[in-house]
C-alpha cells in the first residue's frame, strides 16, 4: 500500500535536551500538571487524622491552648507588663506551630519517600506542599480558640485580621523553602533529620513567643533581624493580636527572607529531586 506520506512529509520525533526547561521551571511545571495530586493528598492527610480521633478537629483547637496554659503560668508574672499576655503567646504559639508542623511532615514525606518514588513517578515536591495546605487547614482551624483567648482576655478583634491572610501565605512559602532545603541535604546526610529537630527547639527559644522582643539586649535586638521567624511572628501578630496594618519596614523583610528562602529551596530541590528516589 502507498504510503500517504510523502519522505519529506513525514515527520520525525527528536529529543532535544537542550530544549528542555530548567529544572526549577520543570518541577513547577509538573506541579501544575499534578495539582490534583496535591488536592487529595491535603484531603487524605485532613480527614486521616481527624477520622480516628476522640476530640476530632477539636484537638488541633486544643493543642496550642494546653501549650499556652502551661507557658503562660510559668512566665505571666514574669511578663505580666504585656496586655493579654495569654493572647501574646497564643499568636506566637499558632505561626510557630505552623512552620514547625509543616516543615517536619514536609522533610519525612519526602525523605522517607524512597520506595514510592521508585515505583510510581509524580514530581516530588507535591508531597512538601500538600503538607503545607494541610498546615494551612490546621492553622485555619487554630485561629478559633485564638480568637476565643482574644475575647476572653480583653484583647480586641479589629478588621485588619482580614489581612493575617498575608501573613500565613508568607509562613507557608517560608515553611515549604526551609523543608525542601532541609530535604535535599537529608538525602546526602540522614543525620540531618535528627539534628534539624534540635535546632526547632532551640530556634523556638531565640524567637519572641513567649516574651517581649524589648526585653532582649541591645546586642542581641540587632542579631534578631536576621532571624526570618522574628519577622513572620511578628507580622502575624500585628495583624491578629494588635488588630493594625503592618508597616512597610514590619512587612518588607517577612516578605523577602520568605521569597528568598523559598526560591533557595525550590532551586536547591528541583536540582536534587532526581536523586531522591535511589538515596532514600
Amino acid at each position: 500500500m502507498k504510503s500517504l506520506f510523502t519522505q519529506s512529509e513525514e515527520e520525525t520525533l527528536i529529543y532535544d535536551s537542550a530544549r528542555q526547561l530548567p529544572p526549577a521551571l520543570e518541577e513547577l511545571k509538573e506541579v501544575l500538571r499534578y495539582r490534583n495530586l496535591v488536592y487529595q493528598l491535603v484531603r487524605r492527610d485532613v480527614v486521616s487524622r481527624y477520622k480516628r480521633s476522640v476530640l476530632g478537629v477539636a484537638w488541633t483547637m486544643l493543642n496550642p491552648l494546653g501549650m499556652m496554659i502551661v507557658l503562660t503560668l510559668v512566665f505571666s508574672q514574669l511578663f505580666n507588663s504585656i496586655e493579654g499576655y495569654a493572647a501574646y503567646v497564643l499568636s506566637g504559639l499558632v505561626a510557630w506551630n505552623f512552620f514547625s508542623q509543616t516543615t517536619s511532615a514536609a522533610i519525612a514525606s519526602l525523605v522517607w519517600g524512597g520506595d514510592f518514588f521508585r515505583r510510581i513517578y509524580t514530581p516530588h515536591s507535591v508531597f512538601a506542599i500538600s503538607s503545607i495546605g494541610t498546615g494551612l487547614v490546621n492553622l485555619v482551624l487554630s485561629l478559633v480558640p485564638l480568637l476565643a483567648v482574644m475575647l476572653v482576655v480583653g484583647v480586641a478583634i479589629r478588621p485588619a485580621i482580614i489581612l493575617s491572610l498575608l501573613p500565613m501565605l508568607l509562613l507557608a512559602c517560608f515553611s515549604l523553602g526551609i523543608g525542601l532545603l532541609i530535604s535535599s541535604l537529608a538525602i546526602y546526610f540522614p543525620d540531618v533529620v535528627e539534628m534539624y529537630q534540635i535546632i526547632l527547639t532551640a530556634w523556638f527559644y531565640l524567637t519572641p513567643i513567649v516574651y517581649p522582643f524589648d526585653v532582649l539586649p541591645e546586642q542581641v535586638q540587632v542579631l534578631m533581624n536576621y532571624n526570618p521567624m522574628y519577622w513572620l511572628v511578628r507580622l502575624f501578630r500585628i495583624t491578629i493580636y494588635e488588630g493594625r496594618v503592618p508597616t512597610a519596614p514590619e512587612l518588607f523583610p517577612a516578605m523577602i527572607l520568605s521569597l528568598i528562602v523559598l526560591g533557595l529551596g525550590w532551586w536547591v530541590f528541583a536540582r536534587k529531586s532526581d536523586e531522591f528516589a535511589y538515596r532514600t
